[in-house]
């Protein structure tokens, strides 16, 4: 389970970086405006690359098992391919 707090923490971080940069952006102004919308933007950029390490981890090591229809349809398949067929 706290894989799943830590990815929804860094999602939160990611939103909030990125109204910052549209905060900046739309405060147009000087350089420094410019400059902050760059670093924020950099900054979502660095956290999505972690989030997708820190989840690619998680479900190689089995930390984190997928549950939505894709697993579902998954687990369907290996059911139908581990029944023996039927000799005629």
């Amino acid at each position: 389970m706290t894989i799943k707090t830590i990815a929804v923490v860094i999602f939160i971080a990611i939103l909030a970086s990125l109204g910052s940069a549209l905060f900046h952006l739309v405060k147009h102004g000087d350089e420094e405006h410019s400059r902050k919308t760059a670093k924020a933007l950099t900054f979502r950029i660095g956290l999505s690359l972690i989030l997708f390490i820190l989840l690619f981890v998680a479900f190689a090591t089995g930390l984190f098992q997928p549950s939505g229809i894709g697993a579902r349809i998954q687990q369907a398949h290996e059911l139908n391919s581990n029944q023996p067929v039927a000799n005629p």
